[in-house]
């Protein structure tokens, strides 16, 4: 059984959080960065790490390991910031996500990926567009323009506009 709306061969880049397998389509990845300093933003949500200076552009940072329940990122030598385009109300946001590492660029036929499970997962299976199999091993293929409450994204891009941006 494959997902609707997978109708070809997609490219996604995989990443692991707390040893768990994620990927995001190739399509949403603008680039990954070293996991450098972030700027703290007071009063943010949890998952918001703070900021980062991308070429002059302040870009909010979140941990997704922390909006899924897991424990807090740790800066290791393999941790990298994923800068990833989300839709807010109809327009492109950029956004860095944290992860523990980022593997590899996957190709995934339509027949490699199965709906989200119903039950027994710990995350909302509205932020997962499918589970993806690769060798052996199951993918969770995010729909980053899910994965955040619009209210969420509200908070968090509102970072962009406050002193912290002519700091940066």
């Amino acid at each position: 059984m494959s997902v609707p709306g997978i109708t070809e061969t997609s490219q996604y880049l995989t990443f692991t959080l707390d040893r768990e397998l994620f990927a995001l389509p190739i399509a949403k990845v603008r680039e990954v960065l070293e996991f450098t300093a972030v700027t703290k933003v007071p009063r943010t949500p949890n998952f918001m790490r703070g900021v980062l200076n991308l070429r002059g552009n302040v870009v909010p940072v979140v941990d997704l390991r922390l909006k899924f329940g897991m424990s807090c990122t740790e800066r290791t030598i393999d941790s990298c910031v994923v800068i990833t385009e989300v839709a807010i109300d109809g327009e492109m946001t950029v956004l860095g996500a944290l992860a523990d590492a980022v593997q590899e660029v996957l190709e995934l036929e339509p027949e490699q990926i199965d709906p989200p499970p119903r039950i027994g997962t710990r995350l909302d299976t509205a932020f997962i567009q499918g589970m993806g199999k690769h060798d052996d091993q199951f993918l969770i293929l995010l729909d980053i323009d899910k994965v955040f409450t619009s209210e969420e994204l509200d908070a968090v891009g509102g970072a962009d506009s406050g002193p912290a941006a002519s700091a940066a």
